[in-house]
């Protein structure tokens, strides 16, 4: 599944394509997670802005020319789900049978490539209002937020008992730390992701807040991690993987200290780290 890196390396390959340019056309293939919520027409004619993000969200701004929007423009939101991935290009290429949403403009097209079609693209009047307002609203903070302090991602820990690497995963804590990047985060802190959260001191917290932003901004200068299938919007894969520490490296040893990393199973997801230098 594309995370916050991966979102953030598509958001900064379209963006400046993708600023400033007029839609033509919009196609909307298979229906996706939740539908459009527009008319089609209603688009054409519109100009994007500068597209943003919130968590695993791409905002997409498209004024009217001439109609003052305010500071809350329409716009779509929108979301690449387990297997989506979007591309921009000068010119498109013939529709393939996954790809499920196409905006066309005078600088390029956009357009929406999702095998499994849990991927999601929807109008709304504004970001601060529903659907979008609805959708973000259930976001944890961001994790390059100057507003997360260690100690308030301390007393968020403080209020949960369940496993440190699942409150991660969760989003609740802070938004973006995926499976992969959550078990190199709680390496690189010492933690066991076995630990329950409440058992986390204010230092330990304040580690482990620091190391999952770390590898979060490693991640997004390495293009994110392709696993399987994700790209940027230039068709570029990423390569963090092939610098993590303990994802996937079962039975290797440890950068540190040489013991076998060692794989168990959180809530049906695969973790990995070091019995000796990660500790309850």
């Amino acid at each position: 599944m594309p995370e916050l890196p991966e979102v953030e390396v598509t958001r900064r390959s379209v963006a400046g394509g993708l600023q400033g340019a007029r839609v033509q056309a919009v196609e909307m293939g298979l229906p996706l997670r939740w539908p459009l919520g527009c008319p089609l027409d209603d688009l054409v004619g519109r100009v994007a802005g500068a597209m943003a993000r919130r968590g695993k969200y791409l905002w997409l701004p498209l004024v009217v020319p001439g109609v003052a929007e305010g500071e809350d423009p329409p716009g779509l939101l929108m979301h690449l789900g387990m297997s989506g991935a979007l591309s921009f290009a000068p010119q498109a290429p013939a529709p393939g049978p996954w790809d499920h949403f196409r905006l066309h403009t005078d600088q390029g097209c956009l357009w929406l490539t999702d095998p499994r079609r849990f991927g999601a693209v929807v109008y709304s009047a504004g970001r601060q209002v529903a659907p979008a307002a609805t959708l973000l609203a259930r976001l944890g903070p961001e994790p390059f937020d100057p507003a997360l302090t260690p100690a308030r991602f301390h007393a968020a820990l403080q209020q949960r008992r369940t496993p440190v690497k699942q409150a991660l995963l969760s989003g609740e804590l802070v938004v973006g730390a995926g499976n992969i990047y959550a078990c190199e985060a709680l390496f690189l802190a010492g933690i066991d992701p076995r630990t329950p959260c409440a058992q986390i001191g204010p230092q330990r917290a304040a580690r482990l807040l620091a190391r999952v932003q770390d590898v979060l901004a490693q991640a997004i200068t390495a293009g994110g991690s392709t696993l399987k299938d994700f790209h940027d919007a230039n068709g570029a894969a990423g390569h963090y993987q092939e610098s993590a520490r303990v994802y996937g490296r079962e039975g290797e040893p440890c950068s540190v200290c040489g013991t076998p990393i060692r794989r168990l199973v959180q809530a049906q997801r695969s973790t990995y780290h070091c019995p000796k230098c990660q500790r309850r």
